[in-house]
C-alpha cells in the first residue's frame, strides 16, 4: 500500500539520520544543554530574525501545545480556539487535563477572525456573571490551520492587533509550519509571523525530523521559568541533544523549506489532476493537505492501492477524505497515484 493519509508516515530526512549516527557516541550534557542544542537555537533565532527570543525543543507537538498554553493561562483562563482547531478537536482533551478550558469559536475554512477575538474578550467582561466563567487568557491557532488553510499577512496583523489590544497572547503552533511557509498562495515570511505571535512552534515530526517540535517564545514576559513546565509535562528530553541536532541539520542551508516546498508542489501537482477528473475541494487549501470529496465507488477503487484519510461523509454516496504529501513523498507514487485517478 501507498500511503497518502499523513504527513509522518515515514522516519526522518537522511541528513538528520546522518547527524546523529556522525554524533552517535559523542557524549554531552543531557536536557537540551548542549553545544548542538544551542548551534540549533542560533540557527532558528537568525532565521526568525528574533535575537532575544527563547527556544526550546520539546519531544512532540502534543506536549508543546499543552506545555505552552499551561504556562500562559492562569488557573481561571482557558484558551480560544476555532472550533475545528487542533487542540479542540485531536488531542485527546489534553489542554483540559491540565486543567484549562478550550474556549471554542465559530470558524470558517478553520480561521478566525479579529474581531471574533475581541467580541469574545469583551463579552466575558460585559457578562454580570464574568467572575463564575472561565476567562479567555491567550488565543491558539495553527499554520496551516486544520483544515490546510493559511492566514494571510493581513489576518495575522489584524489577529495580533486584537490580541494585543485585548492583552491576551497568540499562540502559534506550527506543526506543519514548514509546509505553510512553502505554499504558493501564503505571503507570510518566518521574520514576519515571528513578530506577529507571542509564541510559536516549528514542527519537526511532521517536516523531516524523527521526532520532536521547537517552542520560540518571543514575549519576554513569557520565557519565564518555561523550563520548569517542560520537565514537569513530559516533555523534556534527558538525551536532548538528539532534538538539537535534527533541528541543527534541518536548518542548516535551508533544508527545512526546501523538503517542505517540494511536498507542496506534489501536493499541487495531485490537486490539478483531482481538479481535472472532476473531483471537487471541499476546502481551499494551498499547502501539502488537500481535501476532496470523492464518490465512494471511486474511493473504493483507489484504496485498493493507496491509502486516505477519511474526513467525513458528506452523503449516501461521497466521502471527503484528505490528500496528505510529505517531505518523503516520492514523484513515482505521486504519478502512481495521478495516474490511477485519471483512469478512474
Amino acid at each position: 500500500m501507498i500511503y497518502f493519509n499523513c504527513d509522518y508516515n515515514e522516519g526522518a530526512h537522511p541528513a538528520v539520520l546522518q547527524r546523529l549516527t556522525e554524533t552517535n557516541f559523542e557524549q554531552t550534557i543531557g536536557y537540551g544543554n548542549d553545544a548542538y542544542c544551542e548551534a540549533a537555537r542560533e540557527l532558528i533565532l537568525t532565521k526568525c530574525e528574533q535575537p532575544e527570543a527563547y527556544v526550546q525543543f520539546l519531544v512532540g507537538g502534543t506536549q508543546a501545545n499543552f506545555t505552552v498554553i499551561a504556562s500562559i493561562l492562569r488557573p481561571h483562563q482557558g484558551v480560544l480556539s476555532a472550533d475545528s482547531g487542533h487542540i479542540n478537536v485531536h488531542e485527546t482533551g489534553s489542554i483540559e487535563a491540565t486543567g484549562h478550558k478550550v474556549l471554542a469559536l465559530p470558524s470558517e475554512q478553520g480561521k478566525i477572525t479579529a474581531k471574533q477575538v475581541r467580541d469574545a474578550v469583551l463579552d466575558h467582561w460585559r457578562d454580570g456573571s464574568f467572575e463564575h466563567m472561565v476567562q479567555p487568557g491567550m488565543v491558539y491557532i495553527s499554520f496551516p490551520t486544520e483544515v490546510g488553510t493559511l492566514y494571510s499577512k493581513a489576518e495575522l496583523t489584524e489577529l495580533y492587533a486584537a490580541c494585543q489590544e485585548m492583552n491576551i497572547p497568540l499562540f502559534i503552533d506550527g506543526a506543519r509550519l514548514g509546509y505553510g511557509l512553502t505554499a504558493p498562495e501564503n505571503d507570510l515570511t518566518l521574520p514576519e509571523l515571528a513578530a506577529l505571535c507571542d509564541v510559536f512552534t516549528i514542527g519537526g515530526t511532521k517536516c523531516g525530523a524523527l521526532f520532536g517540535e521547537a517552542v520560540v517564545i518571543t514575549n519576554r514576559n513569557l520565557q519565564r521559568d518555561f523550563r520548569y513546565l517542560i520537565k514537569q509535562r513530559g516533555g523534556m528530553l534527558a538525551k536532548g541533544r538528539l532534538l538539537g541536532l535534527q533541528f541543527e541539520a534541518l536548518m542548516k542551508d535551508d533544508l527545512y523549506f526546501t523538503i517542505c516546498g517540494k511536498a507542496v508542489e506534489q501536493a499541487m501537482t495531485i490537486k490539478a489532476a483531482m481538479l481535472e477528473k472532476g473531483f471537487a475541494c471541499s476546502a481551499e487549501a494551498p499547502a501539502n493537505q488537500q481535501f476532496f470529496i470523492l464518490p465512494n465507488a471511486a474511493l473504493k477503487q483507489l484504496e485498493e492501492k493507496y491509502v486516505l484519510e477519511h474526513i467525513g461523509r458528506v452523503d449516501d454516496k461521497h466521502t471527503n477524505v484528505r490528500v496528505c504529501t510529505s517531505w518523503a513523498t516520492t514523484d513515482e507514487n505521486v504519478n502512481a497515484f495521478i495516474a490511477d485517478v485519471m483512469a478512474l
